[in-house]
């Protein structure tokens, strides 16, 4: 059985001002042409289907047409939330669009049902678990100690009673340890969210979504990446589609990937002022870097005449190398509280107010003074 393996479509994502659906949309015609030359037998998309959890209207057009071109094509389509997603919304119709082949995860209830499909070997049941956090899986479990995202997924799992002696694919949406970030991911700090391999054990094919960096772990166990590159970070990637074929029972499942090409790529151009204003235009998409020491005037208005789809500007010169060591000087000179004023409106957009500093200070005072 031909798998081809989709995540993190994030449909509807804005970058640096700029709406990415015409180039989604172009991303998901290759897809389909790519399907019809490799004509696999089920497409699995590993969640982040949206960029939000209200979608824009013209997004959702998008997905709509997409599932429609895969049903028409009689490929069953089996796709899960991601932590980007709405997992109510996703799933809204999902029993209706089981008709025409396409399989929704429903919000996670302690149970995953598998959906069968067949091929010359037997059997393949698929096991669509959505984006889940300890508290989804809590409730459901009141008398499991759950404490960690591994704790979740490994309850959930263990629940679903998977027999082994058939082959079985899992569709989920999770931080795998010891997997590379891609560069635009939204990761919990630390290993919070992440979570070991050998909780996927026994399980013949595990398709990932959440990190954007395509890579396999084991032999196994697949992050396939986003289709698009939405970081700079993301500059050496190469974006494909992964196609995956299962074997009989007990055989390594055989991962192949096809490369994309986008619309408008994402480029970084270092260089003096004049020099990249001599460059070849492009409509890709720019993050330009000078190294002039003397800033100029307008710099970003005056390259989008020459690249219309620049996002962003920097400079790299001897001012902006001595920045970091002023502004850790300046962090010297702050006290605790203010320290911690900057930290919580970095993360909401607002300073403490006079309460909440009322509350704080007697706080840091009793730490300092336990510490001294």
């Amino acid at each position: 059985m031909k798998l081809m393996h989709l995540s993190d479509l994030h449909l509807g994502k804005r970058l640096n001002g700029f709406f990415l659906l015409e180039d989604q949309q172009n991303i998901l015609d290759q897809i389909l042409h790519i399907a019809d030359a490799r004509k696999p037998d089920c497409v699995l998309i590993a969640g982040d289907i949206y960029d939000r959890p209200v979608p824009p209207a013209e997004a959702v057009t998008v997905l709509d047409s997409f599932l429609n071109a895969l049903a028409e094509r009689e490929l069953p389509v089996l796709l899960i939330s991601g932590n980007h997603d709405s997992a109510e919304r996703l799933a809204y119709g999902g029993r209706i669009m089981q008709k025409s082949g396409v399989y929704l995860s429903p919000v996670y209830d302690g149970t995953v049902e598998p959906v069968t499909l067949t091929d010359a070997y037997g059997e393949v049941r698929f096991y669509l678990l959505p984006f889940l956090r300890p508290g989804d899986v809590r409730s459901r479990f009141p008398e499991t100690v759950i404490g960690s995202y591994q704790d979740a997924v490994r309850t959930a799992i263990d629940a679903m009673h998977i027999d082994t002696s058939v082959r079985n694919v899992l569709i989920t949406h999770q931080f795998v340890t010891g997997a590379q970030q891609g560069g635009s991911e939204e990761i919990i700090v630390g290993t919070a969210e992440s979570i070991s391999a050998d909780v996927f054990a026994g399980i013949d094919y595990t398709a990932l979504g959440h990190l954007h960096l395509p890579q396999t772990i084991g032999s196994s166990i697949r992050y396939c990446g986003t289709p698009l590159k939405y970081d700079f970070e993301e500059c050496g990637q190469e974006k494909s589609v992964t196609f995956v074929t299962l074997g009989e029972k007990g055989t390594a499942p055989v991962i192949e990937t096809v490369p994309l090409t986008p619309k408008r790529d994402m480029q970084i151009l270092r260089g003096r002022f004049d020099e990249l204003m001599e460059m070849e235009r492009s409509d890709n998409y720019i993050k330009a870097i000078l190294t002039d020491e003397d800033e100029i005037p307008d710099a970003i208005g005056k390259l989008r005449t020459h690249f219309k789809n620049i996002m962003m500007l920097d400079y790299d010169n001897m001012r902006t190398n001595a920045e970091p060591v002023l502004r850790a000087v300046s962090q010297r000179q702050k006290t605790p509280i203010e320290l911690f004023n900057d930290f919580y409106e970095a993360f909401n957009g607002q300073g403490l107010s006079d309460e909440q500093r009322d509350i704080l200070a007697p706080l840091i005072k009793e730490i300092w003074e336990g510490e001294a």
